[in-house]
Order: structure tokens, then C-alpha cells, then sequence
């Protein structure tokens, strides 16, 4: 079993720290997937933003309690590996929300629906790992999280390959091709950054179990 909370004392800041992270990357993801089915029936607006400046005040935060405070045998390099991938997730949303807000007159059969199940699962996981770090948790445990994230990416892959092949296929507009194959592929971006999330933490439970 491992605990974080045995390797880093009682530093309760720390994971409310950690956790505040992780809960603004899932709320960008959720922010996204509202946007998203939105899209078609109301004027989208633009929450992204100001989710990424919550997530580099967090980020931010992070990195000053670790300078002030964190005196641990675990490795500095591992905090900031995850507080740096934590940050990453919100800012590929933003990237993604970005460009899908800046001419959605061009996305005409631009369907997600099965992308947006998947990134609200991806982004409960995230959470869940995260949270986990302040508690007892076997390494097959985390295990199964990351192999479930590596699952959720895969398929996400495969289901971008199938759009593009459909846009390449079908009777579409240059210019409206160009944009959504351009999406598809930031999408894809967001569902390797909750991947990369679980690589992370898999590694820190890994050497400190």
C-alpha cells in the first residue's frame, strides 16, 4: 500500500492544493462538453479563460508551498511532474475551445457525442487519482485507473482516425475539412494530457510503495 500522507507528514495545504488542480481540469473538461453540445442550439460562450487563470493560480500556489515548505523524501521532480500535468489538461481545453468557438458556421456535421462521455470519464479519473494521493492506495489500484485512461485515449484515437477519414471521404468543404480535422486533432491533445496525468502519478505510487 501506499500513502502520501505517511511520505509527506500532515501537510493537509499540500493536497488541498493538488486536489484544487485536479478539480480545475476537470471543471475545464466539464466546461467543454457543456460548450460543446450548446454548440448547434445556443450562442457559445467563452468560460475557458478564466478556468486556465483558476488553474495557473492553482499551479502557481503549488510551486510556492513546495519552495517554502516541502522538506520530504519524495522528490521534488515528481511534485512538479504532476502540477505540471495537471496544468496542461486546462490549457489544451482552452486551446481546443479556442478554435471551436472562432467559426463554428463551418462545423456542420461536426458530431462528439461519444468524445464528450469519454473526456467526462477521462476527467473523473483524473480527479479520483488525485484524491487518492492522500490516502491509502494500492499500486493495482492506481494501476487500473491508468490502464483505463490508456483504454479512454486509444479509443479516442481510433474514433478521430474514423472522422478524419469521414471528412476525407465525404462531400465537405475545403476550408470546413481544414478546420475540424485541426479540432479533432486538439481533442485528441486533451485525452493524451489525462493520459500523461495517470503516467505520473502511476510512476510516484510506483517508487513510493
Amino acid at each position: 500500500m501506499f500513502s502520501l500522507q505517511r511520505v509527506l507528514g500532515r501537510d493537509h495545504r499540500f493536497f488541498e492544493l493538488m486536489e484544487s488542480s485536479a478539480e480545475e481540469a476537470r471543471t475545464s473538461i466539464q466546461s467543454l462538453t457543456r460548450v460543446l453540445k450548446q454548440l448547434n442550439s445556443n450562442p457559445a460562450q467563452d468560460p475557458f479563460p478564466e478556468i486556465r487563470r483558476k488553474e495557473k493560480r492553482a499551479a502557481a500556489q503549488l510551486s510556492e508551498h513546495l519552495c517554502s515548505t516541502f522538506v520530504t523524501p519524495m522528490e521534488r521532480e515528481d511534485v512538479e511532474a504532476l502540477a505540471n500535468v495537471l496544468y496542461k489538461i486546462p490549457k489544451a481545453v482552452e486551446k481546443f475551445g479556442e478554435r471551436l468557438l472562432l467559426a463554428p458556421q463551418h462545423l456542420e456535421g461536426f458530431e462528439l457525442a461519444r468524445q464528450i462521455q469519454m473526456l467526462e470519464q477521462a476527467a473523473d479519473v483524473v480527479t479520483k487519482m488525485v484524491r487518492e494521493l492522500r490516502h491509502d492506495v494500492s499500486l493495482e489500484t492506481i494501476k487500473g485507473h491508468t490502464d483505463l485512461l490508456q483504454k479512454i485515449e486509444g479509443e479516442a484515437d481510433k474514433l478521430m482516425i474514423d472522422c478524419i477519414h469521414r471528412l476525407y471521404t465525404g462531400n465537405h468543404n475545403t476550408l470546413g475539412v481544414v478546420i475540424q480535422k485541426d479540432l479533432y486533432e486538439l481533442l485528441e491533445r486533451i485525452f493524451d494530457r489525462c493520459r500523461d496525468l495517470g503516467n505520473v502519478v502511476f510512476r510516484i505510487v510506483l517508487k513510493y510503495s
